[in-house]
Protein backbone atom coordinates (compact mmCIF):
# COMPACT_ATOMS: atom_id res chain seq x y z
CA UNK A 1 0.00 0.00 0.00
CA UNK A 2 2.85 2.35 0.90
CA UNK A 3 4.63 1.76 -2.43
CA UNK A 4 1.41 2.53 -4.33
CA UNK A 5 0.93 5.70 -2.34
CA UNK A 6 4.50 6.85 -2.94
CA UNK A 7 4.28 6.06 -6.64
CA UNK A 8 0.99 7.88 -6.97
CA UNK A 9 2.36 10.84 -5.08
CA UNK A 10 5.34 11.09 -7.41
CA UNK A 11 3.06 10.87 -10.42
CA UNK A 12 0.76 13.56 -9.05
CA UNK A 13 3.64 15.91 -8.33
CA UNK A 14 5.24 15.32 -11.70
CA UNK A 15 1.92 15.82 -13.51
CA UNK A 16 1.16 18.99 -11.59
CA UNK A 17 4.58 20.46 -12.46
CA UNK A 18 4.14 19.48 -16.09
CA UNK A 19 0.70 21.07 -16.27
CA UNK A 20 1.99 24.19 -14.53
CA UNK A 21 4.82 24.47 -17.07
CA UNK A 22 2.40 23.99 -19.95
CA UNK A 23 0.03 26.65 -18.58
CA UNK A 24 2.96 29.08 -18.14
CA UNK A 25 4.07 28.41 -21.72
CA UNK A 26 0.53 28.94 -22.97
CA UNK A 27 0.22 32.26 -21.14
CA UNK A 28 3.61 33.32 -22.43
CA UNK A 29 2.64 32.47 -26.02
CA UNK A 30 -0.66 34.33 -25.69
CA UNK A 31 1.16 37.38 -24.31
CA UNK A 32 3.70 37.27 -27.13
CA UNK A 33 0.91 37.13 -29.71
CA UNK A 34 -1.01 39.97 -28.04
CA UNK A 35 2.01 42.29 -27.56
CA UNK A 36 4.01 41.33 -30.62
CA UNK A 37 7.11 40.98 -28.45
CA UNK A 38 8.68 37.68 -27.55
CA UNK A 39 10.73 39.08 -24.66
CA UNK A 40 8.68 40.21 -21.66
CA UNK A 41 11.63 40.59 -19.28
CA UNK A 42 15.36 40.86 -19.85
CA UNK A 43 15.91 37.82 -17.62
CA UNK A 44 14.10 35.66 -20.16
CA UNK A 45 16.88 36.11 -22.72
CA UNK A 46 19.71 38.39 -21.47
CA UNK A 47 21.63 38.26 -24.76
CA UNK A 48 18.60 39.23 -26.85
CA UNK A 49 17.65 41.92 -24.34
CA UNK A 50 21.16 43.40 -24.61
CA UNK A 51 20.87 43.43 -28.40
CA UNK A 52 17.51 45.21 -28.18
CA UNK A 53 18.97 47.84 -25.86
CA UNK A 54 21.81 48.41 -28.30
CA UNK A 55 19.35 48.75 -31.17
CA UNK A 56 17.23 51.19 -29.15
CA UNK A 57 20.28 53.35 -28.43
CA UNK A 58 21.25 53.40 -32.10
CA UNK A 59 17.68 54.23 -33.11
CA UNK A 60 17.54 57.11 -30.62
CA UNK A 61 20.87 58.46 -31.87
CA UNK A 62 19.71 57.96 -35.45
CA UNK A 63 16.62 60.05 -34.75
CA UNK A 64 18.78 62.92 -33.48
CA UNK A 65 21.14 62.61 -36.45
CA UNK A 66 18.19 62.46 -38.83
CA UNK A 67 16.70 65.63 -37.34
CA UNK A 68 20.10 67.31 -37.59
CA UNK A 69 20.47 66.35 -41.26
CA UNK A 70 16.96 67.50 -42.12
CA UNK A 71 17.43 70.86 -40.41
CA UNK A 72 20.90 71.25 -41.96
CA UNK A 73 19.48 70.48 -45.40
CA UNK A 74 16.81 73.15 -44.92
CA UNK A 75 19.38 75.73 -43.77
CA UNK A 76 21.70 75.00 -46.68
CA UNK A 77 18.74 75.17 -49.06
CA UNK A 78 17.79 78.58 -47.65
CA UNK A 79 21.37 79.80 -48.01
CA UNK A 80 21.48 78.54 -51.60
CA UNK A 81 18.25 80.38 -52.44
CA UNK A 82 19.59 83.61 -50.97
CA UNK A 83 22.83 83.27 -52.92
CA UNK A 84 20.87 82.77 -56.14
CA UNK A 85 19.10 86.03 -55.39
CA UNK A 86 22.42 87.75 -54.65
CA UNK A 87 23.84 86.51 -57.96
CA UNK A 88 20.83 87.85 -59.85
CA UNK A 89 21.08 91.30 -58.26
CA UNK A 90 24.83 91.50 -58.80
CA UNK A 91 24.34 90.59 -62.44
CA UNK A 92 21.79 93.39 -62.70
CA UNK A 93 24.23 95.74 -60.97
CA UNK A 94 26.85 94.84 -63.55
CA UNK A 95 24.45 95.63 -66.39
CA UNK A 96 23.76 99.00 -64.78
CA UNK A 97 27.49 99.65 -64.34
CA UNK A 98 28.05 98.96 -68.03
CA UNK A 99 25.27 101.39 -68.90
CA UNK A 100 26.73 104.03 -66.60
CA UNK A 101 30.16 103.55 -68.17
CA UNK A 102 28.62 104.50 -71.51
CA UNK A 103 29.23 108.25 -71.90
CA UNK A 104 25.98 108.99 -73.85
CA UNK A 105 24.00 107.82 -70.81
CA UNK A 106 24.09 111.39 -69.46
CA UNK A 107 23.61 112.83 -66.01
CA UNK A 108 19.91 112.05 -65.67
CA UNK A 109 20.44 108.50 -66.88
CA UNK A 110 23.24 107.95 -64.36
CA UNK A 111 21.05 109.29 -61.55
CA UNK A 112 18.31 106.84 -62.51
CA UNK A 113 20.91 104.07 -62.50
CA UNK A 114 22.14 105.24 -59.10
CA UNK A 115 18.60 105.02 -57.73
CA UNK A 116 18.24 101.40 -58.91
CA UNK A 117 21.69 100.54 -57.58
CA UNK A 118 20.68 101.95 -54.21
CA UNK A 119 17.67 99.60 -54.17
CA UNK A 120 19.91 96.68 -55.12
CA UNK A 121 22.25 97.59 -52.26
CA UNK A 122 19.32 97.50 -49.84
CA UNK A 123 18.27 94.09 -51.17
CA UNK A 124 21.85 92.83 -50.87
CA UNK A 125 21.96 93.92 -47.22
CA UNK A 126 18.62 92.20 -46.56
CA UNK A 127 19.71 88.94 -48.18
CA UNK A 128 23.03 88.97 -46.34
CA UNK A 129 21.05 89.16 -43.08
CA UNK A 130 18.56 86.45 -44.05
CA UNK A 131 17.58 83.91 -41.41
CA UNK A 132 16.67 80.23 -41.27
CA UNK A 133 13.14 78.96 -40.68
CA UNK A 134 13.91 78.99 -36.95
CA UNK A 135 15.16 82.57 -36.97
CA UNK A 136 18.91 81.87 -36.91
CA UNK A 137 21.02 84.09 -39.22
CA UNK A 138 22.25 82.22 -42.29
CA UNK A 139 25.53 84.05 -42.77
CA UNK A 140 26.60 85.04 -39.23
CA UNK A 141 28.73 81.96 -38.59
CA UNK A 142 28.13 80.70 -35.07
CA UNK A 143 26.70 83.99 -33.88
CA UNK A 144 22.98 84.33 -33.20
CA UNK A 145 23.10 88.08 -33.87
CA UNK A 146 22.73 89.91 -37.17
CA UNK A 147 25.41 89.00 -39.69
CA UNK A 148 26.01 92.51 -41.04
CA UNK A 149 25.51 95.95 -39.51
CA UNK A 150 25.37 99.37 -41.13
CA UNK A 151 26.57 102.59 -39.50
CA UNK A 152 25.19 106.09 -39.92
CA UNK A 153 27.43 106.69 -42.95
CA UNK A 154 26.14 103.59 -44.68
CA UNK A 155 29.28 101.52 -44.15
CA UNK A 156 28.49 97.79 -43.83
CA UNK A 157 30.52 95.63 -41.42
CA UNK A 158 30.50 91.91 -40.81
CA UNK A 159 29.47 91.19 -37.20
CA UNK A 160 29.48 87.41 -37.21
CA UNK A 161 32.13 84.80 -36.46
CA UNK A 162 34.71 83.49 -38.97
CA UNK A 163 33.50 79.88 -38.56
CA UNK A 164 30.06 78.41 -39.23
CA UNK A 165 30.32 75.35 -36.98
CA UNK A 166 29.59 71.74 -37.92
CA UNK A 167 26.49 69.64 -37.33
CA UNK A 168 26.84 65.89 -36.49
CA UNK A 169 24.76 63.88 -38.95
CA UNK A 170 26.27 60.40 -38.56
CA UNK A 171 28.82 58.58 -36.46
CA UNK A 172 32.13 60.32 -37.18
CA UNK A 173 30.54 62.68 -39.71
CA UNK A 174 29.77 66.37 -39.20
CA UNK A 175 28.92 68.87 -41.95
CA UNK A 176 29.40 72.62 -41.71
CA UNK A 177 26.05 74.37 -41.51
CA UNK A 178 26.87 77.09 -44.03
CA UNK A 179 29.37 79.81 -44.77
CA UNK A 180 30.19 82.91 -42.71
CA UNK A 181 29.21 86.15 -44.38
CA UNK A 182 32.77 87.39 -44.72
CA UNK A 183 33.51 84.41 -46.99
CA UNK A 184 30.50 85.25 -49.17
CA UNK A 185 30.37 89.03 -49.45
CA UNK A 186 33.94 90.19 -48.70
CA UNK A 187 37.07 89.89 -50.84
CA UNK A 188 40.31 91.58 -51.82
CA UNK A 189 40.17 93.97 -54.74
CA UNK A 190 43.56 94.88 -56.12
CA UNK A 191 45.15 93.88 -52.82
CA UNK A 192 42.73 95.99 -50.79
CA UNK A 193 39.95 94.56 -48.59
CA UNK A 194 36.55 95.27 -50.09
CA UNK A 195 33.02 93.88 -50.23
CA UNK A 196 29.98 93.69 -52.47
CA UNK A 197 28.42 96.38 -50.28
CA UNK A 198 31.37 98.73 -50.73
CA UNK A 199 31.45 98.22 -54.50
CA UNK A 200 27.74 98.92 -54.97
CA UNK A 201 27.75 101.74 -52.43
CA UNK A 202 30.78 103.38 -54.02
CA UNK A 203 29.28 103.18 -57.51
CA UNK A 204 25.96 104.57 -56.29
CA UNK A 205 27.67 107.53 -54.64
CA UNK A 206 29.80 108.18 -57.74
CA UNK A 207 26.77 108.25 -60.02
CA UNK A 208 24.97 110.59 -57.62
CA UNK A 209 27.71 113.15 -58.14
CA UNK A 210 30.27 111.99 -55.64
CA UNK A 211 33.01 111.42 -58.23
CA UNK A 212 34.61 113.85 -60.68
CA UNK A 213 34.50 111.20 -63.41
CA UNK A 214 31.43 108.93 -62.92
CA UNK A 215 32.09 107.16 -66.20
CA UNK A 216 35.53 106.03 -65.05
CA UNK A 217 34.09 105.12 -61.65
CA UNK A 218 31.51 102.92 -63.37
CA UNK A 219 34.20 101.23 -65.43
CA UNK A 220 36.27 100.57 -62.30
CA UNK A 221 33.21 99.21 -60.48
CA UNK A 222 32.69 96.50 -63.10
CA UNK A 223 35.85 94.73 -61.94
CA UNK A 224 34.65 94.88 -58.35
CA UNK A 225 31.23 93.48 -59.28
CA UNK A 226 32.90 90.67 -61.24
CA UNK A 227 34.98 89.81 -58.17
CA UNK A 228 31.85 89.85 -56.03
CA UNK A 229 30.14 87.52 -58.50
CA UNK A 230 33.12 85.14 -58.46
CA UNK A 231 33.11 85.11 -54.65
CA UNK A 232 29.40 84.35 -54.49
CA UNK A 233 29.79 81.69 -57.19
CA UNK A 234 32.44 79.90 -55.10
CA UNK A 235 30.13 80.08 -52.10
CA UNK A 236 27.28 78.57 -54.13
CA UNK A 237 29.54 75.70 -55.18
CA UNK A 238 30.49 74.98 -51.57
CA UNK A 239 26.88 75.16 -50.38
CA UNK A 240 25.75 72.93 -53.26
CA UNK A 241 28.41 70.35 -52.43
CA UNK A 242 27.30 70.26 -48.82
CA UNK A 243 23.65 69.93 -49.84
CA UNK A 244 24.56 66.91 -51.97
CA UNK A 245 26.51 65.48 -49.03
CA UNK A 246 23.51 65.90 -46.74
CA UNK A 247 21.28 64.15 -49.27
CA UNK A 248 23.70 61.23 -49.42
CA UNK A 249 23.82 61.05 -45.62
CA UNK A 250 20.00 61.05 -45.45
CA UNK A 251 19.90 58.09 -47.85
CA UNK A 252 22.37 56.23 -45.64
CA UNK A 253 20.36 57.14 -42.55
CA UNK A 254 17.26 55.65 -44.16
CA UNK A 255 19.14 52.45 -44.93
CA UNK A 256 20.39 52.25 -41.33
CA UNK A 257 16.86 52.78 -39.99
CA UNK A 258 15.61 49.88 -42.09
CA UNK A 259 18.52 47.66 -40.99
CA UNK A 260 17.96 48.49 -37.30
CA UNK A 261 14.22 47.89 -37.58
CA UNK A 262 14.89 44.53 -39.23
CA UNK A 263 17.37 43.58 -36.50
CA UNK A 264 14.95 44.65 -33.76
CA UNK A 265 12.20 42.61 -35.41
CA UNK A 266 14.38 39.51 -35.74
CA UNK A 267 15.58 39.71 -32.14
CA UNK A 268 12.50 40.88 -30.30
CA UNK A 269 9.34 40.55 -32.39
CA UNK A 270 7.02 37.60 -32.14
CA UNK A 271 6.90 35.15 -35.02
CA UNK A 272 3.12 34.96 -34.92
CA UNK A 273 2.73 31.87 -37.10
CA UNK A 274 5.37 29.90 -35.17
CA UNK A 275 3.99 31.06 -31.81
CA UNK A 276 0.42 30.09 -32.73
CA UNK A 277 1.63 26.64 -33.76
CA UNK A 278 3.52 26.29 -30.47
CA UNK A 279 0.44 27.46 -28.58
CA UNK A 280 -1.70 24.82 -30.25
CA UNK A 281 0.84 22.14 -29.40
CA UNK A 282 0.92 23.28 -25.76
CA UNK A 283 -2.88 23.32 -25.53
CA UNK A 284 -3.04 19.80 -26.98
CA UNK A 285 -0.32 18.59 -24.60
CA UNK A 286 -2.09 20.19 -21.63
CA UNK A 287 -5.38 18.59 -22.57
CA UNK A 288 -3.71 15.19 -22.90
CA UNK A 289 -1.86 15.59 -19.59
CA UNK A 290 -5.03 16.62 -17.81
CA UNK A 291 -6.89 13.63 -19.25
CA UNK A 292 -4.12 11.23 -18.22
CA UNK A 293 -3.98 12.78 -14.79
CA UNK A 294 -7.72 12.39 -14.37
CA UNK A 295 -7.63 8.70 -15.42
CA UNK A 296 -4.74 7.79 -13.16
CA UNK A 297 -6.28 9.73 -10.28
CA UNK A 298 -9.48 7.72 -10.66
CA UNK A 299 -7.62 4.39 -10.71
CA UNK A 300 -5.51 5.37 -7.70
CA UNK A 301 -8.61 6.39 -5.76
CA UNK A 302 -10.30 3.10 -6.72
CA UNK A 303 -7.29 1.07 -5.60
CA UNK A 304 -7.14 3.01 -2.35
CA UNK A 305 -10.81 2.25 -1.65
CA UNK A 306 -10.51 -1.53 -2.29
Amino acid sequence: MSSITNSAGSFFNRSLRQMADLRAGIERARTQIATGSKIERGSQDPAAAAQLRSVARREALGTVEGDNAARLGQDLGSASAELEGVTALLQRARELAVQAANTPTGTDGRRAIAFELEQLGQELFTRANAATSTGEPLFAGQSSATAFTRDALGNVTYAGTPESGAVPVAQGTAIERGLPGNAVFEFNLGGTPSSAFAVLGGLTAALQGGAPDPVAAARDAIAGIDTALDTVSRAQTIIGTRMAWVEQVEVQQGERRIALADRRSRVGDTDVAETIARLQQSLTALEATQAAFARVSSLTLFNALR
